[in-house]
């Protein structure tokens, strides 16, 4: 096993019927530092709890195609990948904007996201009712609030107006709700993740790496108001992260993304996965991110189904000279028999290019940033069920303080984020990334928004960063994705839930 967390963080409740101890209402308490194992004894709330990290494990949340369709297919750097034959329906709807109502993934996306709010409301109102309450308690009451308040974030940028589902579902019919206004939904992820913030400890012990903190949860507070430009708000959030002193930017760029970057001193939401056994009886409590965007090939590069995959916009245009970022992001590979390219096998990726025995695939470059390492491969399995996926990165937390700073007319401050994350990206090497000093606010904002494309290539969320900035359409129609249009910020809801409602539910406009 490659940690110890791993075995406690699974996919079912693990303990249930401990009786619950006295003390004083866990609400009147102050927020909580740092925890150990023997702060945690087990219960029926710790097993709901950890059943949430499971769900956001899951295919359809983090890990497989309906997510990498909803957060990335629909920028102008990422696209469906693969071949040309292989799912020409989601590139058609993801990569062409060729909205239907009828559309698996955007239906499996909604089903999961509400079976983490069914769960998280199972958990919450079961320790709501309880007279008294334990420590650790209130940590799992804590961690339900962060997964209700994640998958909400998660519907309302996707869907706008949902079902303000916040209370136990005990009958099917109960969840039959008309919409709520999108400032309905966030005023609960505001209140909900208050309380995560106000309730989670700043640190685990070693048994507990990857679960939820104060940091992750302030971290996610910054990210919800940076959807809806609440400069103010996102600075306080982000600045608290900064200002704590808990995390930091000492990992290489490229080594964030392998086996031993792992739960590095940057990681501030990280989802843990594993495989438990070697071949060829290998199991996985993992998960399928690396499967699904692994190089799709034959012998060698037999690595995965080829999906998610860069275009040529981000391969060519995005990244200044000698940005090592780039190497770092994209996995190159021969286009046509008869390219020129550096030879490289699986087992020595020291060079930026690859070699697919596909010529057909949509993308430019595969996504370096869910490569497996061979030896694990070679001990586990190709689908690489043992990568971590890195949701919310010390670097993204850094970046929102900076656009925010420079937003509220904080020159010298924007400034200094933005170089701490160029800094990092360039090393020892001087003669690349220079400073930014501009003392214009709009060169300044022009210079974030290329630092958080580069540092945060091919990782979930540009499309949403260009619908808040307003210029989605502008981009994606100069990248050549000139089927967008401002109603596709949006996606139609599931025809299936519509038809399940008996038209309580109604259809986003325009589809």
């Amino acid at each position: 096993m490659k940690r110890l967390i791993k075995k406690y963080i699974l996919p079912a409740v693990l303990i249930a019927g401990l009786s619950l101890t006295s003390c004083s209402d866990f609400l009147d308490r102050s927020p909580l530092g740092d925890l150990t194992e023997d702060d945690a004894p087990g219960g029926i709330n710790q097993g709901r709890a950890f059943q949430l990290y499971a769900l956001v494990r899951g295919y359809h949340i983090t890990a497989g195609i309906p997510a990498f369709a909803i957060h990335n297919f629909r920028s102008e750097d990422s696209e469906k990948g693969s071949e040309d034959n292989d799912g020409a329906d989601q590139a058609a709807f993801f990569d062409n904007f060729e909205y239907n109502t009828t559309n698996g993934p955007i239906a499996d996306y909604w089903k999961e996201n509400y079976k983490i709010i069914v769960n998280s409301n199972t958990a919450i109102d079961g320790i709501e009712r309880q007279s008294t309450k334990t420590k650790e308690d209130s940590i799992n009451y804590a961690e339900a609030k962060f997964f209700r308040a994640y998958a909400f974030f998660n519907l309302v940028r996707a869907y706008g107006e949902v079902p303000k589902i916040d209370f136990r579902i005990t009958d099917p019919a109960q969840a039959n709700i008309p919409k709520s206004p999108a400032t309905d939904i966030y005023a609960l992820i505001d209140a909900d993740l208050a309380t995560s913030v106000k309730y989670l400890p700043t640190h685990w012990g070693n048994d507990f790496t990857g679960r939820l903190t104060w940091g992750a949860a302030r971290s996610l507070q910054a990210r919800t108001y940076m959807m809806r430009n609440d400069w103010n708000n996102m600075l306080a959030a982000s600045r608290d992260v900064i200002n704590s002193g808990f995390y930091n930017l000492s990992t290489p760029y490229d080594k964030i993304f392998t086996d031993n970057g792992e739960n590095s001193p940057e990681s501030i939401f990280e989802i843990q996965c594993m495989s438990t056994s070697a071949k060829p009886n290998a199991t996985s409590i993992g998960s399928q991110f690396a499967e699904v965007q692994g190089v799709r090939g034959g012998g060698m590069w037999n690595l995965g189904w080829g999906w998610h995959m860069a275009t040529t916009e981000l391969m060519n245009k995005a990244y200044e000279p000698g940005d090592p970022r780039k190497d770092a992001t994209l996995l190159y590979f021969r286009r046509q028999v008869g390219d020129v390219v550096p030879p490289i096998t699986p087992e020595n990726t020291n060079t930026p290019f690859g070699e697919s025995p596909i010529s057909r695939a949509m993308g430019a470059a595969f996504n370096k940033k869910a490569y497996t390492d061979p030896a694990l491969r070679k001990l586990f399995t190709n689908a690489g069920f043992w990568v971590n996926i890195r949701l919310i990165r010390y670097a993204d937390v850094v970046l929102m303080a900076a656009e925010a700073s420079n937003e509220l007319g904080m020159n010298s401050d924007a400034l200094n984020y933005l170089e701490q994350v160029r800094s990092r990206a360039r090393g020892n090497n001087t003669s690349i990334l220079p400073k930014v000093t501009t003392t214009s606010q709009i060169e300044l904002r022009d210079a974030i928004r290329h630092e958080r494309r580069v540092e945060l290539g091919l990782e979930p969320d540009r499309f949403y960063d260009l619908v808040r900035w307003g210029i989605a359409k502008e981009v994606l129609h100069a990248a050549g994705k000139t089927n967008y249009q401002d109603k596709h910020a949006l996606l139609p809801i599931p025809q299936v839930e519509i038809d399940k409602s008996n038209g309580v539910l109604v259809q986003n406009p325009n589809f």
